[in-house]
């Protein structure tokens, strides 16, 4: 026999987090949106995940499955602390119960082409003269006008098209594309804060983040530098183009480690350590980057000498930043990890904690992903019968 089918989950109350107060109608689907909706969640607000009748999301068959229940991982991260409803936007009726729900909402999170939520008899306006209080976040993949605005959203074009690809992977090698859904988890981020920066102007009004300009902001100064200097950084592999030495450098027990001096006095140290301290052709930034290669050398084979445990209680003791390359199982048992309760687990399912720690009011994790529709009936019967405020 299968696993009983869960009740409905209940409203978030005061104990769950700050934000138990506010409504969030989660309509997008895969990493970006789903997680903007779901930093929202982890902290107390009431988040209901609108899916597609059939299939729900599309991280509920989207990579690794827990072998538990069949159930995948993605969905279980995306999916947490959200109550779940399946409504068909195509169908009258349910059109009719979509408009009711966004109308007792303070949040509608959505990713679909621009255009598309217009389409369906769901435009901004329409919905925020409804609803003035009510702030559409709108999640593209290069926002909601300009040449590229009808461009299938995905994180590897954001990835190719801002710069980072060219400046990631080795110097005489090929371009690379982050093996992680870096620009989803950035923008997922980006548009939890402008929510809550447009919540907290008290106007209704629509939120329009991109793929491309999220992750563009992760580039620093790059662009600047074009524009003033016309130089373009080039790849360094590990290396980094304004701080010498920096990168992951092959231990004598085989492990690596990596290494940073991105402040002066702890270049200084670094230096010393490896026997080139004191000498002026090495002094600052600029003496230091200009014998990047002598450096990065001297420093490999004074790392490779010595086992990991050498090099980071040599770093440790001289006060310098060094740190051991994790995979996923010694992170986990990394004892300041456990500490911090980077692990969470959310009814015996292992995932990442909160993102952020509140003194006084703390978020917390509920439940990871429910079955698709969990929550339908209950959440229909609450647009008869609101619950009062908590």
């Amino acid at each position: 026999m299968g696993a009983p089918e869960p009740g409905p989950a209940p409203r978030p109350t005061a104990a769950d987090g700050p934000l138990h107060d506010l409504r969030v109608v989660d309509v997008s689907t895969v990493v970006a949106g789903p997680g903007c909706a779901r930093y929202l969640a982890d902290f107390g607000a009431d988040v209901i995940k609108v899916e597609r009748p059939g299939t729900g999301d599309t991280t509920r068959t989207m990579g690794w499955v827990d072998p538990a229940d069949d159930v995948t991982l993605w969905w279980k991260l995306a999916g947490r602390n959200k109550r779940t409803a399946v409504l068909d936007l195509k169908d009258p009726g349910d059109l009719a119960h979509m408009r009711r729900l966004v109308a007792s909402a303070d949040v509608l999170v959505e990713n679909f082409r621009p255009g598309t939520l217009e389409r369906l008899g769901l435009a901004p306006d329409d919905l925020i003269a409804a609803n003035p209080k009510l702030v559409v976040t709108r999640v593209t993949g290069f926002g909601q006008d300009g040449p590229y605005a009808g461009r299938p959203g995905f994180a590897t074009l954001a990835e190719a098209m801002s710069g980072f690809a060219s400046i990631n992977g080795e110097p005489d090698g090929a371009p690379l594309l982050p093996p992680i859904a870096l620009t989803d988890e950035v923008t997922a981020l980006v548009a939890a804060f402008a929510t809550m920066v447009a919540l907290h102007s008290g106007t209704g009004q629509v939120v329009d983040v991109n793929l491309l300009e999220s992750l563009s902001q992760l580039m620093g100064p790059m662009l600047s530098l074009w524009r003033t200097r016309g130089e373009l950084p080039e790849r360094l592999g590990s290396g980094i183009a304004y701080s010498v030495p920096r990168g992951t450098y092959r231990c004598a027990d085989g492990r690596w480690v990596a290494i940073s001096t991105s402040a002066e006095s702890v270049a200084v140290r670094v230096m010393d350590l490896i026997g080139l301290g004191g000498q002026e052709r090495f002094a600052g930034f600029a003496g230091r980057i200009a014998h990047r290669e002598e450096i990065d050398a001297c420093l490999a084979r004074w790392c490779a000498e010595r086992p990991l445990a050498d090099v980071l209680a040599t770093f440790e003791a001289a006060h310098a930043a060094a740190a051991p390359v994790y995979t996923m199982d010694q992170l986990a048992e990394d004892p300041h990890a456990v500490a911090r309760g980077l692990v969470a687990e959310v009814d015996g399912f292992p995932m990442q904690g909160l993102v952020a720690r509140l003194s006084a009011t703390p978020g917390r994790l509920r439940w990871p992903g429910r079955p698709l529709g969990a929550d339908t009936a209950q959440v229909l019967a609450e647009l008869d019968d609101p619950a009062p405020d908590a």
